[in-house]
């Protein structure tokens, strides 16, 4: 089977290579349709001792990938070819080479779907499992197996999964899971036009792993590690109007591994979300528990691979660079966490909305470990924790951001933002960093194809650069930015970021950019400080540089 597909993906790339875009897009292939599209992204660094960049042996640095789809009705097949020669900073060197990496063929109907091969899929809020991709942290933990998805009636979801995860350029662990989903609404018949509605989930997913010698601290002797590691978990999604009402339990067994020193204790997460909203208005609370929940298909992996699941992040996302720059990991091993939202427009003709309306964002969020007790080391459950008490501090934040049109043309966004963060989760020391940030956004639309946006940013913070620590997120910055977008297809962006007290570095960057179609081209030059990238609460660590950035997307 699996050189049957890969044959059959040679043989799609082959046929795409054979025949023009134009010709494939008007006739398709044996009455399918192809589509693709294709990223490159490329990188020259030097040295630079003041910021931390080290020298890079190879002069330029790639990552490519070509991801190509033919559908025809209810069959579609897929491949993606990799190469990372070599792979940029702070992508893990395991990438280095290139072939195909994910190839699949899938048969879909209304009710039933299966895939075999590569792919992604998630139970819930994942987690239990999550199987996806994000080319931009250098993630893919993708399983290579069989999915099926089935609906034996209306408001019924059944799905099974089997397979083993991407591990670079292998195939490590071996996972099995199903997943069942019930919509109430649509099974009881005198619900099913209640404004009320009501899902239940449930799902089981279990690991298999061949022991291994591993010795206690103590004694010395060999722990008796299980073979089968199951994980399970409940969910809801209750909605009433403008309320509603999401929440997912999960349990695992026992599961010893290198994240948490191979102990034997159970692990747990509770995630909950409360959420109402009206024309101008929305607000949203959550809440959520993870202790010992790190779940990987492979006991000895400690890096940021093979992980089966997934723990929701409870913190924003901000996009802003000094709100940015510490960004949340979520701790597995144990956390406790809230968070509120709100978000409030101010109608037209009113006091606060003025002529064109005022919207108000306010974001607050607190995390802290676990309120724990250590009872032993390898080969013992490790601690014991309290259901609601509370730990260290790792990270909050609170976010004020207000936008309003000061004209038909212009647009400013203020924002102010407190954070608190423990070093301690970004793999420094010190005590915690307290930072007052302010920010001024400001867009100019000169007219339909010019855009002018200007912004400028400031951080304060108790911290200060510590050569023997390194972090060079510490002390005071200032930041200003100009974009400039015209005729709809260039743009140019300037920014500074500087430390002008009690920190170290001043990071300018140029960037160039033109679009055409599907086409986009940009081209950049500057400083990259070191630090931490995170996407939805899942993170890797990025090396300082020094150096020209060009990037290509296409598709067809």
């Amino acid at each position: 089977m699996k050189k049957l597909i890969k044959l059959f993906a040679v043989a799609l790339l082959l046929l795409n290579f054979q025949f023009p875009i134009s010709n494939i897009k008007a006739q398709g292939i044996l009455g399918g349709h192809v589509t693709g599209n294709i990223q490159f992204d490329g990188q020259i660094s030097r040295q630079d001792s003041v910021i931390g960049a080290s020298d890079v042996p190879e002069k330029f640095l790639s990552n490519t990938r070509a991801d190509i789809l033919y559908t025809n009705g209810d069959f579609s097949a897929g491949l993606r070819f990799e190469a990372y020669l070599n792979p940029l900073l702070g992508f893990n060197s395991q990438y280095t080479g290139q072939g195909i990496a994910n190839y699949f063929v899938s048969y879909k109907t209304q009710d039933f779907a299966i895939t075999a091969g590569h792919f992604y899929e998630q139970f819930g809020n994942g987690m239990t499992l999550r199987a996806y991709e994000d080319r931009y942290l250098g993630l893919d933990n993708a399983i290579r197996g069989l999915n099926v998805m089935y609906h034996p009636w209306k408001g019924v979801t059944l799905k099974g999964v089997i397979g083993q995860q991407r591990y670079y350029w292998d195939t490590r662990g071996m996972v099995r899971g199903i997943d069942a989903e019930v919509t109430l609404n649509d099974i009881i018949k005198r619900w099913n036009e209640s404004k009320t509605r009501l899902t239940l989930g449930g799902s089981f997913v279990s690991k298999y792993e061949e022991d291994e010698t591993v010795l206690s601290d103590i004694n010395g002797y060999k722990l008796n590690l299980p073979k089968n590691v199951g994980a399970t978990s409940v969910r809801m999604d209750l909605s009433h109007g403008g309320f509603g009402l999401q929440a997912e339990y999960a349990y695992k067994g026992q599961d010893p591994t290198v994240i948490n020193d191979y102990i034997y204790k159970s692990g747990n997460a509770a995630w909950i979300s409360a959420s109402y909203s009206q024309k101008g208005m929305s607000a949203n609370i959550q809440a959520k528990r993870v202790d010992n929940m790190g779940f990987k298909s492979v006991r000895s992996e400690g890096g940021e691979m093979l992980y089966i699941n997934y723990t929701p992040a409870i913190s924003k996302q901000h996009t802003y660079a000094f709100l940015s720059m510490y960004p949340y990991a979520t701790q597995v091993t144990g956390e406790l966490g809230l968070q509120g939202d709100f978000m409030y427009k101010f109608k037209k003709e009113t006091l606060l909305g003025g002529k064109y309306g005022t919207d108000l964002h306010i974001n607050a969020s607190l995390i802290t470990g676990l309120d724990t007790t250590r009872i032993g080391g390898k080969g013992t459950d490790g601690y014991t924790s309290t259901l609601f008490g509370t730990g260290d501090t790792y990270y909050g934040d609170v976010s004020v951001e207000i936008a309003k049109k000061l004209s038909a043309k212009l647009k400013l966004t203020a924002t102010y933002g407190y954070v608190v963060f423990n070093p301690i989760v970004g793999g420094h020391g010190g005590d915690l960093h307290h930072n007052h940030v302010a920010i001024a956004d400001l867009t100019w639309k000169i007219n339909r194809k010019n855009v002018l946006r200007f912004e400028a940013e400031w951080m304060g913070s108790d911290s200060k650069y510590d050569p023997e620590d390194d972090d060079k997120r510490a002390g005071d910055w200032i930041m200003g930015l100009v974009e400039y977008n015209f005729t709809s297809k260039w743009f140019v962006s300037v920014s500074d970021q500087y430390a002008y007290q009690d920190g170290v570095g001043n990071y300018y960057n140029i960037s160039v950019g033109y679009t055409q179609k599907a086409t986009r081209l940009q081209l950049g030059y500057g400083k990259q400080r070191e630090g931490i990238i995170c996407i939805g609460g899942v993170c890797r660590q990025v090396p300082a540089s020094n150096g020209l950035t060009f990037s290509l997307t296409t598709s067809f």
